[in-house]
């Protein structure tokens, strides 16, 4: 884990561009620097190398790696974040050829920084239980200072004791946490049970695309912002009231749910593990799908969240797109002419609007079409609610 009770960790990026990878690697090392800088290491350098698939014993090639051992060295780098998952071996045998430095997987950072930013019982419960699940088969490598004291014939040796003994307790632990979370859900869904004939949506979306913020503007309350990955863990509910378009002087209740963001390669025992959390969007009328416009890869953070909504059984849900952050956005493809300060009208009669309809551009820190987002959200609500009576 990267140690937060230190100024600030020195950090370098390593990661692998295998054939047939659509996504480059240097664009999940941006995201790798983001999770670096949330957790608290300055990233000084990147280090990439084109392989047919990772090395099975460390991950790159000896050549690569004596190259990052140099520069560790010289430039007293703390930690070296790999983007992908590393086995025991392979960390053992990396960390050896660093000379000691610290070598983290991607994984092991967002598990660091979901342990950082859980608040309520449930999230830390759900963070424990991925950290447990995590670290049960890399239990070998805590115990290799024994490796060289022998067992005699027919007895286990005392390391493999030991590691035995810790397997247990920490199964043991994995249990105890899923019979506390199953608890966390009991209450849950009876709370949820408790909203029906009430109006329900969720914010969904990447992570840090602003879905809080909107959660703020929307519901006029005070939920944790931050320009950080990962700031919000739990799911926050909050009511609001507002008017029906079609009904003069109606008011409509709506709960409003904001869930945990999403990530490219979010590990699959997180997903698991917040699945409680996410019963919120599984639960929802409505998705509110969050999309940070400025950033020029929002087409592929909109298939991550799609992708993990899918993976929970949230894939059919009526949804409205939410590009966020107009007022950031730059045209890198040059695909409008003048190439930015589009107004909200273009954006409206943009192609990115026919394809995602129904949608919706806004600006939430300028507290810009709020007022046409509101109108959009309750409008939809009510036509799903429409169309689900009428299979009934």
């Amino acid at each position: 884990m990267i140690d937060n009770t230190k100024q600030e960790e020195i950090a370098i990026l390593v990661g692998v561009q295998s054939f047939g990878q659509e996504i480059s690697v240097d664009e999940y090392l941006d995201e790798l620097e983001q999770l670096a800088l949330t957790s608290g290491a300055k990233t000084i350098k990147r280090f990439t190398q084109k392989l047919t698939h990772p090395h099975p014993k460390t991950y790159i090639g000896k050549g690569k790696m004596a190259d990052i051992s140099n520069f560790c060295i010289e430039n007293k780098v703390d930690v070296a974040l790999f983007d992908d998952e590393l086995s025991p071996a392979q960390v053992r045998n990396i960390e050896n050829a660093l000379n000691g430095v610290k070598v983290l997987s991607r994984t092991h950072l967002i598990l660091d920084i979901f342990a950082k930013n859980a608040q309520s019982s449930q999230a830390k419960t759900q963070v424990e239980l991925a950290q447990s699940i995590f670290m049960l088969p890399r239990l070998t490598g805590l115990w290799t200072h024994l490796s060289k004291q022998k067992g005699g014939i027919g007895m286990k040796g005392p390391g493999e004791t030991e590691i035995e003994t810790d397997r247990r307790a920490l199964r043991n632990k994995i249990s105890l946490l899923k019979e506390k979370l199953k608890h966390i859900e009991k209450i849950g869904i009876t709370q949820r049970s408790g909203r029906e004939g009430v109006y329900r949506a969720a914010l969904v979306g990447y992570t840090n695309v602003g879905k809080s913020t909107i959660m703020n503007l929307l519901s006029r309350s005070e939920v944790l912002v931050e320009d950080k990955l990962f700031a919000t863990l739990d799911a926050t509910v909050r009511k609001l009231v507002l008017p029906n378009p079609t009904e003069e002087n109606e008011l409509v209740p709506l709960l409003l749910s904001d869930t945990v963001g999403f990530i490219r390669k979010l590990p699959t025992l997180l997903v698991e593990s917040f699945k409680s959390t996410l019963a919120e969007a599984l639960e929802a009328d409505i998705l509110i799908h969050v999309v940070d416009i400025s950033n020029p890869k929002y087409e592929d953070h909109m298939i991550a969240v799609k992708e993990t909504l899918h993976s929970i059984g949230a894939s059919n849900k009526p949804e409205i797109i939410v590009f966020n952050k107009v007022d950031a956005f730059k045209d890198e493809d040059e695909f409008f002419v003048g190439n930015s300060g589009l107004t909200l009208q273009e954006f409206e009669k943009s192609w990115i609007a026919k394809e995602n309809s129904p949608a919706v551009f806004i600006s939430a820190t300028e507290k810009s079409n709020i007022e046409k987002l509101r109108t959009l959200l309750i409008s939809q609500l009510i036509l799903v609610r429409s169309n689900q009576n009428m299979k009934l």
